[in-house]
């Protein structure tokens, strides 16, 4: 197995519903994302995933979070803005393009949410 990792960044603000604590009011963080792709075979070249193409599909995707409130975008609305769910969402929109194993978000450097699913390589 090969597995490769493109990394962007995101600056938007939340406010948690339903949570007790300074997180229920809104706040910003400069999110970074991580997506792992695996794959078993390279092409003729040698390339598993071109990092390029992952970048430009990231950043597509995350264009529509960078420099908005997270709770007035249509999804957020349904569903509580957190780390994980962003992770969620980031990973349901890629794995229509692309073998993704895992999606990351970190709020901050030392707080970091994972999605992927059961039974997905994940290391």
């Amino acid at each position: 197995m090969y597995e490769i990792e493109v990394f962007s960044n995101f600056s938007a603000a939340h406010r948690l519903r339903d949570y007790k604590g300074k997180c229920e009011n809104i706040h910003g963080h400069n999110w970074k994302v991580g997506v792992t792709i695996s794959i078993a075979k390279l092409d003729k070249i040698g390339i598993a995933v071109d990092f390029g193409d992952v970048k430009r599909q990231l950043k597509e995707i995350l264009k529509k979070f960078d420099h908005k409130n997270l709770n007035g975008l249509a999804y957020f609305r349904r569903v509580n803005p957190t780390s994980e769910n962003l992770a969620r969402f980031i990973y349901e929109q890629l794995k229509k393009r692309l073998p993704v194993s895992s999606v990351s978000v970190w709020e901050a450097e030392d707080s970091k949410a994972t999605y992927y699913l059961e039974g997905t390589p994940h290391w």
